[in-house]
């Protein structure tokens, strides 16, 4: 009987491999050795920039709420501490949206 060394199984895995990286340039995208590194890197890099994505939607938040409420002659820091002193359930996030989608509607007195 033939000897067998993961023929078929190995061009499974690579194939997989090649896939996922078809959009890499050059022989980042044909030679599976060089498509492993480089997919792995990319991998590694997709996980730390969906962190990195968290902290920069967080200054996006930051600025517009200090934008707006700029224009009634507020401070940001007075709107989170007015959050957090009277306990209203509501991050940044849910701000910036109230004040993106809303930005008609007349502010809290507490503010001016």
């Amino acid at each position: 009987m033939n000897r067998v060394k993961n023929g078929s199984i190995r061009r499974k895995r690579h194939k997989k491999v090649i896939k996922f990286a078809k959009g890499f340039v050059g022989a980042h995208s044909r030679l599976f050795k060089v498509v492993n590194q480089q997919s792995m890197r990319a991998l590694r890099y997709s996980y730390f920039d969906r962190k990195k994505r968290k902290n920069k939607n967080r200054r996006i938040w930051i600025t517009r709420i200090s934008a707006a409420v700029r224009i009634i002659r507020g401070k940001y820091n007075q709107v989170i501490k007015f959050t957090r002193r009277f306990g209203v359930g509501v991050n940044r996030k849910i701000v910036e949206g109230l004040i993106t989608y809303d930005f008609d509607k007349t502010f809290p007195p507490f503010l001016i």
